[in-house]
């Protein structure tokens, strides 16, 4: 049976790492566009505007996908129980700490800018233990839906990693490789989301709440399944590296139309009328166009280790965890000085990264508790050193 070559895949640690490090600069902009967010500066950028609503289109779904691929790794080295297991102290934990001790922060200084309470934090931070969901309580899982996502994706996709544990599908799955060598194969598998924009765009937009949020909640739980099943597809992964000029324009080609039609102005489509259909097919494409090209480019260009990979790679998940607490906190102050719009966006990013590495050099990766509750295995190892086995995904 062909499977990927059992080393490990540096390329995938690169993606990972640098997509949540353009996270960090997309949720640092957040306050100075038109779109809501925790804290806002009085006035926002067109320009970021224009630049964080293209962005968000496809900074999730490559997560999602690369997350599958980890699952995919993963499970080549534990059965399907023990890596439930290892999902709930990695997952569930640091969701719930998160969601009582960090994330509290967030409410209270934007209800702090409203107006809506006049208190200290420890006069405030009691009322997280109402229980009391967010708007109407203090509790919240705010940037952690991405974990709760994962976490409920994973349980519900279990039967179907216990099904492709049997050798037989996973000969079935083999039998696809050879379809994955024309670069139009990879594109075609935009096919489910563009549908997905047709039938549930409109009637379940965005919600992040994952009871209603049908669209984001098919397309997000589709994209890591891919992930999932492609891994072990040599034939993707060559062929995403060998068309990642093609995949590149039809990327840029998509994103030329989209921001022609939507992003320009700054408007999604409100209807199910035929803007919608258009923005349906463009955007569908575009978001799975750049996925291929990320891992094309990456694939060539950076499957290697240095120091920085060895030292970010188990960061990055505490860094997810910490990073929006600390823009918010730090953003309330910062948006309240007489600076310039890109100056204040500076200062916010600085400060992100100084606290969050010092927090994690100083405090998290030393503790085994602090470990384990910002996601981290509880023994410290050189994992990119040591390991002869891909990557185990071990952040959402």
């Amino acid at each position: 049976m062909k499977t990927l070559p059992q080393h490990r895949l540096y390329y995938i640690d690169w993606i990972r790492v640098l997509a949540f490090m353009l996270l960090i600069f997309f949720h640092s902009a957040m306050p100075f566009v038109r779109f809501g967010w925790e804290i806002k500066n009085a006035q926002h950028s067109l320009f970021l505007d224009r630049l964080i609503i293209w962005m968000h289109q496809w900074r999730l779904p490559l997560l999602f996908f690369i997350s599958g691929v980890g699952v995919s790794f993963s499970l080549r080295k534990r059965s399907v129980l023990a890596f439930f297991g290892e999902r709930v102290v990695r997952l569930f934990i640091p969701l719930l700490f998160a969601m009582l001790f960090t994330i509290p922060l967030q409410v209270y200084f934007e209800w702090l800018q409203t107006g809506k309470i006049h208190m200290s934090y420890w006069q405030f931070y009691p009322t997280v233990w109402n229980f009391v969901p967010y708007p109407d309580g203090s509790l919240t899982w705010s940037h952690m839906w991405f974990v709760v996502y994962l976490f409920t994706f994973t349980l519900l996709l279990l039967p179907v990693f216990a099904l492709f544990k049997i050798p037989y599908i996973q000969q079935l799955e083999q039998k696809t490789d050879t379809f994955f060598r024309h670069p139009l194969a990879n594109l075609s598998l935009v096919i489910p989301f563009t549908l997905y924009y047709f039938l549930l765009y409109i009637k379940w937009p965005e919600q992040q709440n994952l009871l209603s949020d049908w669209f984001i909640f098919c397309s997000s739980l589709t994209f890591y399944f891919l992930g999932f099943f492609l891994a072990n597809l040599p034939s993707f992964w060559q062929t995403c590296e060998t068309y990642r000029k093609f995949f590149l324009v039809v990327a840029v080609s998509c994103i030329a139309v989209l921001y022609w039609k939507f992003y320009w102005g700054v408007t999604l489509p409100e209807r199910q009328d035929n803007s919608l259909y258009i923005y349906g097919v463009a955007n569908s494409l575009h978001i799975w166009a750049i996925i291929l090209t990320v891992v094309g480019f990456a694939r060539r260009y950076l499957n290697f280790s240095n120091p920085w990979l060895t030292y970010l790679t188990p960061a990055v998940y505490p860094f997810y965890i910490l990073h929006q607490t600390v823009i918010v906190v730090s953003g309330y102050y910062v948006v309240s000085w007489d600076l310039p719009i890109f100056i204040k966006l500076v200062l916010i990013i600085l400060i992100c990264f100084l606290v969050i590495i010092g927090l994690y050099h100083l405090l998290i990766r030393r503790f085994i508790l602090t470990r384990i509750l910002y996601g981290l295995k509880p023994k410290p190892g050189n994992r990119l050193a040591k390991s002869r086995i891909p990557i185990e995904q071990q952040i959402p």
